[in-house]
């Protein structure tokens, strides 16, 4: 849950979602739509979908404990490398690194380093410079990343004799979290290590770490609708691939669509719109993609039709009309669509009649 996202915004989150599903047998055989509502807000939801995977196996192979062993735990869906660090240490006290964003500013500014952090190979180095030094390796010996480290034995007596991995990995991380923070404003003068900080003597703390740019996001622009018939809005589930994959959405269509248009479409749906109101326009940005839109509420009504045409033509548009309600209260809506979702208990009135 921690992962792009900051631990205030995630405690309400986690609250919820250990209540629900308290242990990995509970997690293991929660439904997929129940599971996705449980996430829904936090994003990435094929993490919880691995989640889920590795609970199975965890309860099939493991007795329902994730196994204190480094490899095994680096074989369960969903886990790399980091997160099987972290609890290899500090679940189990096993003395292997945990290399995150946090670690590597740290690692890159102690020893002014001007490395590509986004290169797989210089995180693959930081990770066994770490264990090296874990299990009583010189770190003076290693790139020069730690070179107040006088005596690596002592370091290899607490992190591995007396069972503090976890402690030294969580030390970095908060070190990196609390301190030695992104974005050129590091909190230099409260650095336990700032008298040997190479990026600080250096005057090089605002150019380091070097992270190569992410490619410009594409922008997709959309018109998304809540439609109300009576007391029920119209969702449809996404397809099981891609993005947002097997999540429910408001209906929407590619292009920023104006008024006559949105009437247009709707009436070619099948449904006949009584009035239309503009809910102006929002953004949502995904790793890789944005999305520009434009939303309306439509109140309409479904033409008589007897029960068995009605059923294949909510086949064929995917459109599932519920409860207002049970939307928010049972479907998992995505946060794309959180600008609109907050409308569908709209009560369309005094707007623009079709």
């Amino acid at each position: 849950m921690l992962q792009q996202t900051r631990v205030e915004a995630v405690k309400p989150y986690f609250e919820r979602f250990t209540t629900a599903l308290p242990d990995a047998k509970a997690l293991a055989v929660c439904p997929e739509d129940e599971l996705l509502k449980l996430w829904e807000g936090l994003g990435y939801y094929n993490r919880v979908r691995n989640m889920q995977k590795a609970a199975v196996e965890v309860v099939e192979n493991y007795g329902g404990q994730l196994p204190a062993d480094y490899e095994k735990l680096l074989k369960l869906k969903g886990i790399g490398h980091y997160t099987a660090g972290a609890v290899a240490s500090i679940a189990y006290g096993i003395p292997v690194p945990a290399v995150d964003g946090n670690v590597l500013r740290v690692l890159t500014r102690v020893s002014a380093d001007d490395t590509d952090i986004m290169k797989q190979s210089f995180r693959n180095e930081m990770e066994k410079l770490l264990e090296k030094l874990m299990h009583g390796a010189d770190g003076r010996n290693e790139k020069n990343v730690f070179p107040w480290m006088e005596d690596a034995d002592d370091l290899r007596a607490k992190v591995y004799h007396q069972n503090l991995a976890g402690a030294f990995n969580q030390a970095l991380m908060e070190l990196g979290a609390t301190i030695c923070v992104p974005n050129g404003a590091p909190l230099c003068t409260e650095c336990p290590w700032k008298d040997f900080c190479e990026a600080k003597k250096q005057e090089l703390i605002g150019q380091i770490p070097v992270k190569s740019k992410a490619k410009p996001r594409k922008i997709e622009k959309k018109t998304v609708l809540i439609l109300r018939d009576d007391e029920k809005v119209a969702i449809r589930k996404r397809p099981a691939k891609g993005l947002l994959a097997g999540l429910y959405e408001l209906p929407n269509v590619e292009g920023n669509m104006g008024q006559e248009e949105v009437l247009s479409m709707v009436k070619e749906m099948g449904y006949a719109p009584i009035r239309i109101q503009p809910l102006g326009e929002a953004k949502h940005i995904f790793s890789h993609i944005e999305w520009h839109m434009t939303g309306y509420a439509v109140r309409v009504e479904e033409p008589e039709m007897h029960p068995q045409v009605q059923c294949e033509k909510n086949r064929a548009d995917g459109l599932l009309f519920v409860e207002a309600e049970d939307a928010k209260e049972k479907y998992a809506i995505p946060s794309a669509f959180a600008a609109y979702a907050k409308y569908m208990n709209i009560l369309l009135g005094n707007e623009k009649k079709a």
